[in-house]
């Protein structure tokens, strides 16, 4: 068998001892650290912006950057949903259309 049958009969083996009762919930596992600096220049804002978009402080975004501080767990989360998927939170966040640059809008499937 392989690997991805395996890890997929794992979680399917998950859900059903979920669904029973028998297990609470589910832990998220959130990264120790995150390159708040190498997020933001993939997505080639300055600092401002950065903070402007995510609804994050300009103080926060340079402290974290400067390493004086690290982001909270809940800060980590959403780092890491925009590291993976910033159009996705751009759209959840901006009721009106948000500049968003081509490297991170979300691709079309090919055909």
């Amino acid at each position: 068998m392989t690997k991805m049958f395996n890890d997929l009969m794992t979680g399917l083996d998950e859900v059903e001892a979920f669904l029973a009762g028998e297990t609470a919930g589910y832990k998220v596992n959130l990264p120790a650290k995150v390159d708040v600096k190498g997020i933001r220049k993939r997505l080639k804002m300055t600092q401002a912006r950065f903070s402007a978009t995510f609804g994050f402080s300009l103080d926060a975004v340079k402290h974290w950057e400067g390493g004086r501080r690290t982001p909270e767990s809940s800060a980590r989360a959403f780092l890491t949903v925009i590291a993976k998927d910033p159009a996705a939170v751009v759209a959840a966040l901006h009721s009106t259309p948000q500049p968003v640059h081509n490297s991170f809008r979300r691709s079309s499937p090919k055909r």
